[in-house]
C-alpha cells in the first residue's frame, strides 16, 4: 500500500496502525459523526409532537440556534434543555431519543466517519463516543455503530428515575471534555499519546492537543487555524445534508422517466408479441436510471456471475428501500421478485412491483404465502429468475441477519441455482426507512451460482448457514478485483 493511500485521516491509515484495545479512538458527535446539530433536531421534534408547550420548545430552538452562531454559551444550552425535561422518566427520554435517531438522525450520519469507526473497530481499538451532547442523543448513535463506550453529559435523576432538571457535574464541554477523556483514559489504562480524536468544534482544541493522532473533521474556523498551524490533517465531508427540495427533484427525475421507458417497453412487447421483451426494456433501464438520478453509482465485481446460469434465485442483503433496485440493476432482465406485502403500497417499489408481477407475500398468512411462492415457482419454470432478500426485512447495521428458508426452498423446488449478490454499503446512501437518498458509490459483488440440486431438507439449515457465511467473509475482507477466487469459484 502506497503512502498516498495511507494519507492521514483515511481508513487506510487506521488499518495500517497498531492493533489492540490499548489504543483509543475518540469520536465527537455533532458535525463529526452527524451532519448537523442533534439538539436542534430534538427540539424541533418535541415541538412537532407537542410534547412540550410551543413557547418552551421555541425557546429551546432559539437557544440552540444562538449557540450555533455563538450568541449563547453551552452551559445555557444544556441547562435550559435539562430544565425543560424535569419530571420526565429517564427511560421515556431514552425511548424518545431512539425514536428520533431512527426517524431523523440516522440518515445524517456521515458514511466517511462511520467507515473510520469500523476501521478502528477492525483494529481492535477502544472506540469511544466522546460528546458534549446528552445521553439521549449520543447513546442511540453508539448502539447503532456498535460502540460500547460513551462519554457524554447526563441528566440527574431522582430515586424514581425522573429527571430533576439538572445535569451531572462537571459539564462536558471544551476543556471539560478534555478532562473527561483524561479521566476515562486513566480509568481504562489508556495512553492518550497513542489515541485518536475526531472532532469539528473549536472547543475541541484542548483534547486535540492531548492525543497523539488529532484528526480535525469538518473543523470550525478556530480549529482550522490551529490545525493548519500545527500541521494536523483536516478532513471535510459533504456527503450529508441533502435538502428535501433537492431530494424531491431527484426523485421526480427518476420516477418521471418510468412513463417514457414503460411506453418503449410496451412498444417492444407489441412488436415481438412477448410481454417480457417489453418488461426487459424497463428492468434493464429504469433501476439504473433511478440510481443515477440520485447520484448513486455501482461498482460491481463478479458481474459475469449474474449471467452464468439463468434462470436463478438471486439473493441480496437488505438495508434500505434502494438496494432492491441495486439488485435489479445487476440482474437486468428476465426476472420477477418476492417481497413482503407492505411494500405493495410503497410509491416507488409498489409501482415497479406491479409492472413486474412481483409476488407480494403476506407473512402473517402462511397459506397465502405458500400459494404466492408456488406462483413464483411457475414463473421460474418459464425461464424467469427470482430476486429475494432472504433476511426478510431491512436491517440497521452492516451485519447480515439470519436467512429465512423461503428463497432456498424455492430454488430447490424449481431446480435452479442460488446466486448471492453481496451489497457492501447500501446504508451509506439511505437509512432503513428513508426515502431521502444521498449521493455515493455502492460496492457490490456477485458470487458464482450455487448448485442446489443435491441439497435436501435435512441439511438445509447447514447449507443456508454456509451461504450466509460467504456474505460475512466477503464483507469482512472485500475483494479488490474480479480475479478473487471467491468470485471466480477457484
Amino acid at each position: 500500500m502506497s503512502p498516498t493511500t495511507r494519507r492521514p485521516g483515511s481508513v487506510a491509515e487506521v488499518l495500517a496502525s497498531e492493533e489492540g484495545p490499548a489504543v483509543a479512538a475518540f469520536f465527537d458527535l455533532d458535525g463529526t459523526l452527524v451532519a448537523g446539530f442533534t439538539a436542534l433536531v430534538h427540539s424541533k421534534e418535541r415541538l412537532r409532537s407537542r410534547e412540550v408547550k410551543a413557547a418552551e420548545a421555541l425557546r429551546l430552538i432559539t437557544t440552540a440556534i444562538d449557540f450555533q452562531i455563538g450568541r449563547a454559551g453551552f452551559d445555557k444550552l444544556i441547562t435550559d434543555g435539562a430544565r425543560a425535561l424535569a419530571g420526565q422518566l429517564e427511560t421515556d427520554l431514552d425511548a424518545l431519543g431512539e425514536k428520533i435517531f431512527r426517524h431523523q438522525i440516522a440518515d445524517l450520519l456521515y458514511p466517511e466517519t462511520r467507515a473510520l469507526v469500523r476501521a478502528h473497530q477492525q483494529r481492535g481499538h477502544t472506540v469511544v463516543l466522546c460528546s458534549s451532547a446528552t445521553s439521549m442523543q449520543v447513546e442511540p448513535v453508539a448502539a447503532y455503530l456498535g460502540v460500547d463506550e460513551v462519554v457524554c453529559n447526563r441528566f440527574v435523576v431522582d430515586e424514581e428515575g425522573r429527571v430533576t432538571g439538572e445535569v451531572v457535574d462537571p459539564i462536558i464541554w471544551g476543556e471539560g471534555k478534555a478532562t473527561a477523556a483524561q479521566r476515562y483514559a486513566a480509568e481504562h489504562g489508556l495512553d492518550l499519546t497513542r489515541a485518536w480524536f475526531y472532532a469539528d468544534g473549536d472547543e475541541d482544541v484542548a483534547l486535540m492537543h492531548l492525543v497523539g493522532h488529532p484528526r480535525p473533521t469538518n473543523p470550525g474556523p478556530h480549529l482550522t487555524k490551529v490545525a493548519e498551524r500545527r500541521g494536523w490533517p483536516i478532513s471535510r465531508y459533504g456527503s450529508r445534508g441533502t435538502s428535501a427540495v433537492t431530494n424531491a427533484a431527484r426523485f421526480a427525475v427518476g420516477f418521471g422517466a418510468l412513463g417514457p421507458i414503460t411506453a418503449l417497453g410496451t412498444a417492444r412487447a407489441a412488436m415481438t408479441g412477448r410481454k417480457w421483451d417489453g418488461l426487459n426494456v424497463l428492468t434493464s433501464t429504469w433501476p439504473k436510471f433511478l440510481l443515477d438520478s440520485h447520484g448513486v453509482s455501482l461498482t460491481i465485481l463478479g458481474a459475469a456471475n449474474a449471467e452464468k446460469q439463468r434462470p436463478a434465485v438471486f439473493i441480496f442483503n437488505h438495508r434500505n428501500q434502494m438496494d432492491a433496485f441495486m439488485a435489479a440493476a445487476v440482474v437486468k432482465h428476465d426476472f420477477t421478485a418476492v417481497a413482503k406485502k407492505e411494500l405493495k403500497t410503497n410509491p416507488l417499489f409498489g409501482t415497479f412491483g406491479r409492472l413486474m408481477d412481483i409476488a407480494f407475500i403476506d407473512r402473517a398468512d402462511s397459506a397465502k404465502a405458500v400459494n404466492a411462492m408456488h406462483e413464483v415457482e411457475k414463473l421460474a419454470a418459464q425461464g424467469l429468475s427470482i430476486i429475494v432478500a432472504p433476511e426478510g426485512t431491512r436491517l440497521d447495521t452492516h451485519e447480515v441477519g439470519p436467512f429465512k428458508k423461503g428463497a432456498f426452498v424455492m430454488a430447490m423446488s424449481a431446480g435452479i441455482p442460488i446466486v448471492p449478490i453481496v451489497i457492501r454499503n447500501a446504508d451509506d446512501i439511505a437509512g432503513r426507512d428513508s426515502l431521502t437518498v444521498q449521493r455515493g458509490v455502492i460496492d457490490i459483488a456477485v458470487l458464482p451460482p450455487i448448485d442446489v440440486s443435491a441439497w435436501n431438507r435435512a441439511e438445509l439449515t447447514e447449507r443456508i448457514d454456509e451461504v450466509r457465511a460467504a456474505y460475512l467473509d466477503l464483507l469482512a475482507d472485500w475483494p479488490t478485483d474480479d480475479s478473487d477466487p471467491r468470485l471466480t469459484g477457484g
